[in-house]
């Protein structure tokens, strides 16, 4: 069936495919190849924001690397002579990857064979002439950074200029625990995203947003402050994503949610940027 893709359309099976999906991105403005190992939709966080159905708590099931490599060729060759973008109206503007990233329905570096296919990835992408041109983009929650295995990954990631994007919504025990549901604590978080700017490049992604009418609180926002201004002073992270929430969550709580408005997410951008960051905004 032929269907519009666009920045509120992400259904991740809109080619029919298992591992390879087209997402119209806000953050980049153009075409990002998504790749998702999670597609059990099994996650170690639950986030509040979260657009993954039936998302349950559990690990990346093992992969199949032929399927992988398959699917991944045939999308990539379906861009590059085919007619992907007539076939799903992608805007003129739009028709450019700007990123492969391994993302998808839930934490990507819980994937036992993580390093295998990330090389899987960087090769294939190499040989269709994507890299340097487009980026290669790891969206992570950051909490299994301690792990050997997740740790070569980002050093294969490196490898191909790619980067991290690490998830700080919260820098408050009692934020985590509502917005992610976990109980890392921010210690542990800042160890991980040291670990992460030694080994690959690494932006910070901050989803802001309104729970219960509260908007962005002064406890979260002075304790988010107070991470940077850790991270400015003793890592190489340079560059914060800012963002709201665009797409309906597909958690209980969802109800209770709402993006914040554009005037205080740049006035908090601000901020950020006094601090020595660059700071990207996408609403």
């Amino acid at each position: 069936m032929k269907s519009k893709l666009s920045t509120t359309n992400h259904c991740s099976d809109i080619v029919g495919l298992k591992y390879v999906y087209p997402v119209i991105s806000r953050r980049t403005g153009g075409m990002s190849v998504g790749i998702n190992f999670n597609t059990n939709n099994g996650c170690n966080w639950r986030c509040i924001y979260c657009q993954v159905p039936n998302l349950k708590f559990g690990a990346a099931p093992d992969i199949d690397f032929r399927l992988l490599e398959k699917e991944l060729r045939f999308f990539l060759d379906h861009i590059v002579i085919g007619n992907f973008y007539d076939r799903f109206e992608i805007e003129e503007k739009q028709r450019v990857i700007k990123d492969i990233a391994i993302a998808g329905n839930g934490e990507p570096t819980s994937l036992r064979e993580f390093a295998g296919a990330v090389q899987m990835i960087g090769n294939i992408a190499n040989e269709f002439g994507v890299f340097p041109k487009s980026d290669f983009v790891l969206i992570t929650n950051g909490s299994l950074l301690n792990k050997t295995r997740v740790q070569e990954g980002l050093r294969r990631l490196n490898q191909f200029g790619g980067e991290v994007w690490f998830k700080l919504d919260s820098a408050t025990g009692d934020g985590r625990r509502l917005i992610n549901n976990t109980g890392q604590s921010i210690d542990s978080a800042i160890r991980n995203m040291k670990l992460s700017a030694q080994l690959c490049q690494t932006k910070l992604q901050i989803c802001l947003f309104s729970y219960d009418n509260q908007g962005l609180t002064f406890h979260e926002r002075i304790a988010l402050i107070a991470v940077l201004k850790t991270l400015i002073s003793t890592t190489d992270i340079k560059c914060i994503l800012l963002y709201s929430i665009a797409r309906p969550s597909m958690q209980p709580e969802s109800v209770k949610l709402e993006s914040l408005p554009l005037d205080t997410i740049n006035e908090f951008a601000e901020e950020i940027r006094a601090l020595g960051f660059d700071v990207s905004v996408s609403v």
